[in-house]
């Protein structure tokens, strides 16, 4: 079903650019062939050999008793062994500079990638600063620039995608095909200004109050705060308490800032689409893009 909504899709196109030939850049889901191969002993042995407790994160959050929890957790799993975890090998491939699914679509979806930061990287803080000024919120420079000032894209905004040993920021915008070569300019002419002069005191400003509001706000229930600590456990081996985050947010100084936005949005794009133009009609060379 996500092959059938393009502003999901796009953003399948723009990971498989940027990773080719990688298991990054391959769809989540697996694909047809993939999934209907599958025996019931494929999917047992998977299972036995890496969901086991070396490999596996137990949180909780709410009204409980930890001991009793701990207890319970080493009752079931009691005898077995540490488990595999998998084997990760980093991605090498350059990747694809232009990647267009053609479609008969009423909007294109555009997607500019390039590399960022992996999941572990001191600057990841900053990246976040960064990113809240491009296309992180609704005072962001390209929700600004290419909605508000212009009407060009309904839906606008940026995100960094971090894993263990690579990562990506891409941004996304849907507009009108006879618009989407104005867009993309729009796109990078804000990149390349935040390459060459970073940002300015109150973008920073605004960028750390926002973070850490966003923060705050995802601790209101006990499912988030679950799903928070066994995330940080799981990708960094460890909880930050929410002040400790929102004083590493609160470092982030104007140079860091700078720092991070000359290296991400100086580094080479990809530019991936869906809809119903051609590579070279949205300045790029022919490539075909992904197959559903």
């Amino acid at each position: 079903m996500r092959a059938d909504e393009p502003a999901d899709l796009v953003h399948d196109v723009l990971t498989e650019a940027m990773y080719p030939d990688h298991a990054v850049g391959r769809e989540v889901l697996g694909e047809e062939a993939s999934i209907t191969a599958m025996e019931r002993g494929d999917i047992a042995a998977f299972h036995a050999l890496h969901y086991r407790p070396g490999n596996v994160v137990f949180a909780a959050a709410g009204h409980l008793d930890h001991e009793e929890l701990v207890a319970g957790v080493d009752k079931r799993f009691a005898g077995g062994d540490g488990g595999v975890a998998p084997a990760r090998v980093a991605p090498t491939a350059r990747p694809v500079s232009v990647a267009v699914d053609e479609r008969d679509t009423e909007q294109v979806h555009l997607m500019v990638g390039m590399p960022a930061l992996d999941r572990h990287h001191p600057d990841r803080y900053a990246l976040a600063v960064v990113n809240h000024v491009l296309g992180g919120g609704l005072s962001s420079r390209l929700f600004q620039t290419i909605r508000e000032e212009r009407g060009l894209a309904y839906s606008v905004y940026s995100y960094p995608s971090s894993f263990a040993d690579t990562g990506y920021l891409g941004v996304y915008a849907g507009t009108m095909p006879s618009r989407a070569v104005e867009v993309l300019g729009l796109v990078h002419t804000e990149m390349d200004a935040m390459a060459a002069g970073g940002i300015t005191p109150r973008e920073l400003d605004v960028a750390r109050r926002h973070l850490a509001g966003e923060l705050a706000l995802s601790l209101e229930d006990s499912a988030s705060r679950m799903n928070r600590i066994g995330r940080s456990q799981l990708v960094h081996g460890l909880v930050l308490s929410a002040d400790e985050q929102v004083a590493r947010i609160a470092a982030v100084t104007p140079a860091d800032a700078a720092r991070v936005a000359a290296a991400v949005f100086g580094a080479e794009r990809t530019l991936a689409a869906v809809g119903p133009l051609t590579a070279g009609e949205l300045g790029g060379e022919s490539h075909p893009g992904r197959a559903i």
